[in-house]
């Protein structure tokens, strides 16, 4: 039998493996392509071109790009909603990054009585789909008193065991003996926290606050319980009062939802070699 040269085998992997992840990738862009597309056509061009290519081929005339976009803001409010959006997802992302990196430095960095246990309760709730609580959650900020408040959107989204789980393994990595030569130097352990160990967790910093702000740019469920005034409604609520508001274009809906994808690509892009290399990291620092 002829042996195949190993530096063939391996450019024919590296070339189906390219292929192969490539179709895999177009098979998860094209609902996004479609959905860009179809906010720069008319309305009848979108139902037109739906069954051939053309549906992922923009509109050759190019000054009625935006028309549809001009046509949404002037039809709704929708700076508003945006500007819900961003503070509801700032709020929630700023507070994740801090009671959580809290939460796993005290788990790394001190040493009390049913340590292990508590962690491993923390870690077990993890097992518990959020939905099933959501109902306890809305008796609770409705007996606090803070329905239809930022408060109520943003509270319960601030702590979360697998960001403590992650917070935990990036402190435990750093070695116990800048922590011991911060504490000889007069430092408290405040300080130690803010000025040495947080800054050496950008990775999960970043990691924590990309996706802690994707998951709350994207939450629906929960804004639409706790809020009653529209004009507090986040984006995504928004949306859907926004495809039930007589006459529905199917283009402003196209759009709209462009919309609303462009910063979580943006935020995406940025912090992509963060995230990366956060979550790779995610198992790795026990002592």
């Amino acid at each position: 039998m002829t042996k195949i040269n190993p530096k063939i085998q391996k450019n024919a992997m590296l070339i189906l493996s390219t292929f192969l992840i490539t179709l895999l990738a177009l098979f998860f862009l094209f609902p996004l392509v479609w959905m860009i597309v179809s906010s720069l056509k008319n309305e009848a061009s979108i139902y037109k071109d739906m069954t051939s290519w053309h549906a992922f081929v923009p509109s050759l005339d190019f000054k009625t790009w935006l028309n549809n976009y001009a046509n949404l803001f002037q039809r709704f409010d929708i700076f508003r909603y945006i500007g819900n959006s961003i503070l509801y997802a700032s709020c929630v992302t700023a507070g994740s990054v801090i009671i959580n990196s809290l939460a796993g430095y005290g788990f790394a960095c001190f040493k009390f009585k049913g340590k292990k246990f508590l962690f491993g309760l923390l870690l077990a709730t993890l097992v518990i789909p959020g939905e099933t609580i959501l109902i306890q959650q809305f008796q609770i900020a409705k007996n606090l008193g803070i329905l239809n408040t930022i408060l109520a959107v943003i509270l319960p989204g601030l702590a979360s065991p697998f960001y403590i789980y992650m917070f935990k393994n990036f402190f435990e990595a750093i070695p116990d003996d800048m922590i011991e030569s911060a504490q000889l130097e007069g430092a408290s352990m405040f300080r130690i926290y803010w000025q040495i160990m947080l800054p050496m967790a950008k990775p999960a910093v970043a990691t924590v606050g990309t996706l802690t702000f994707i998951g709350s740019w994207n939450d629906y469920l929960w804004p639409l319980m706790v809020l009653t005034d529209s004009n507090k409604f986040p984006l995504q609520v928004a949306i859907t009062n926004i495809n039930n508001t007589q006459p529905v274009y199917m283009n402003q809906v196209m759009a709209l939802l462009t919309i609303s994808t462009i910063p979580l690509i943006i935020i995406y892009i940025v912090f992509q070699k963060y995230l990366v290399q956060g979550m790779g990291n995610v198992g790795t620092g026990v002592k």
